[in-house]
């Protein structure tokens, strides 16, 4: 267990400070293509480090008892998972316009009203779901790091872009939200409704019914509906 969260630190920390402190220095020393080149390659390495690491490791005891009520509630986080996923990859009214011109505050649509962040939260809530459904403590230490991975590097992200688009972030930050569903429900998303989209609610459904098909042959585990479909 300890190499396994030396392991996970090692991801941690050098994604966070290749991204943030260590980014512009490294840039001006040796370019832009060469510091991409370092970042991918320490990336690879730190996540190969832990994936071998947790491999080695044997079954545990589980923490807790995993009965149908938690499962059923993780396939649902799954779910919503899988819907934010797809729906981030549809349009993010954020981007900045390319010509470089100043950029009107758009209306948040699709899964960007429900959270500006909805690729991190994906991955948050697949941490989320997983550490329920498989609470053995290697397992909990893997997932949540990749969950703090995505969810504090949104902060940070939210952090640097107020920084680099100070006419910009700041008013979409105040008509977005970080935590899910909260700028709706608090009226600030300039009337937007909890609907991500037909897209992404089809393309996140076909998604989530073929990765949780998936984990019954690849990792010997029935997931989603199939558990109750097998």
């Amino acid at each position: 267990m300890g190499e396994l969260i030396a392991a996970c630190i090692a991801f941690l920390g050098t994604h966070f400070l290749l991204s943030h402190p260590l980014r512009k220095p490294l840039v001006d020393a040796v370019g832009e293509r060469l510091f991409l080149g370092i970042y991918s390659l320490v990336a690879f390495a730190t996540l190969g480090w832990m994936a071998h690491v947790y491999g080695r490791m044997p079954d545990e005891t589980p923490l807790w008892t995993v009965g149908d009520g938690i499962w059923g509630f993780a396939s649902a986080i799954m779910l919503l998972a899988s819907v934010l996923l797809i729906g981030s990859l549809i349009g993010n009214p954020a981007l900045p316009d390319p010509t470089g011109k100043p950029k009107a505050v758009p209306r948040p649509r699709g899964v960007f009203a429900i959270t500006r962040h909805p690729m991190m939260w994906s991955f948050g809530l697949w941490t989320l779901a997983h550490i329920l459904v498989f609470p053995q403590p290697a397992q909990i230490v893997l997932a949540a790091s990749i969950g703090l991975l995505a969810l504090v590097g949104a902060m940070f992200q939210d952090r640097k872009k107020a920084k680099l688009q100070p006419d910009f972030w700041p008013r979409w930050q105040a008509v977005t939200s970080y935590w899910p569903f909260v700028a709706i429900a608090q009226g600030r998303a300039q009337g937007a409704a909890a609907w991500p989209g037909t897209v992404a609610i089809v393309g996140g459904t076909l998604l989530w019914l073929g990765a949780t098909w998936a984990h019954l042959p690849l990792a010997g585990m029935a997931a989603g509906i199939w558990r109750w479909l097998a």
